[in-house]
């Protein structure tokens, strides 16, 4: 037993459920793919589920993953509003990584039907458009699951600076794998895997969401400046937790 696996038992106790306190303090300075193993010990495979955008930065997250389990559930929001390089690039990830189980979502037609019926919520309420086009259908696709991954990192600045490498969601345990890396070391792992990238990024969309709430970074600015741009919306609502 290697002394992270020791340190994890020790901070856990053999059959219990650990909080998610103590495992961010276990996992505190474990590199991603031992994050990643952890939370596959700690609920198994078949509770675990990793959400992706498949943007300019997740083939890093998906890779690591694969190399630690590819049949890892791979939960991607199809929003309705997705560039289609993005769905290319989904599909392409999937083949060159060898993921064995990636759920494309979609958002409920009644909910589409109720609330959004011209397609223009986005302009006028952009927070209840990600409510009813992420928020709520990645509820519903996350109620199979203990516990879920996603690639957030502190160096994104906002409400992802201070992200703990677990925390509890309300619902779950939420695991932040990137949490402590840096960018240098993201681009490492596309050269040392020598991943494609993301056919937007060479275009300046440092950052790639819903077609409407995407623009340009332009230089010099913050990777996500070019997300809901003009507005002091920084986050779509899926990784704010019950208790903020």
């Amino acid at each position: 037993m290697n002394a992270l696996n020791q340190q994890f038992a020790i901070e856990t106790g053999a059959g219990d459920l650990p909080a998610a306190e103590e495992l961010a303090r276990a996992l505190a300075d474990a590199s991603p793919a031992d994050v990643i193993a952890a939370a596959v010990r700690t609920v198994g495979r078949d509770k675990l589920a990793l959400v992706s955008s498949f943007g300019t930065e997740s083939a890093a997250l998906l890779k690591v993953m694969a190399d630690v389990d590819p049949a890892i559930p791979v939960i991607f929001l199809d929003t309705g509003w997705i560039f289609e390089e993005t769905l290319a690039y989904r599909d392409t990830l999937i083949q060159t990584l060898g993921l064995r189980d990636v759920r494309s979502i979609k958002p409920s037609a009644e909910a589409l039907s109720r609330e959004d019926p011209n397609g223009d919520l986005w302009f006028s309420n952009p927070d209840a458009c990600c409510r009813i086009r992420k928020v709520e259908p990645l509820a519903q696709a996350l109620k199979p699951f203990d516990a879920w991954l996603n690639g957030r990192k502190r160096f994104q600045g906002g409400l992802r600076a201070a992200i703990p490498v677990v925390e509890d969601d309300g619902a779950r345990l939420k695991f932040n794998p990137f949490a402590n890396i840096s960018r240098a070391d993201i681009e490492a792992i596309y050269k040392t895997a020598n991943l494609p990238q993301h056919p937007m990024l060479a275009a300046g969309f440092l950052s790639v969401g819903c077609m409407p709430c995407t623009s340009r970074t332009e230089a010099g600015e913050d990777a996500r400046a070019g997300r809901w741009r003009g507005r002091a919306k920084t986050e779509c609502g899926i990784h704010v937790t019950k208790s903020t």
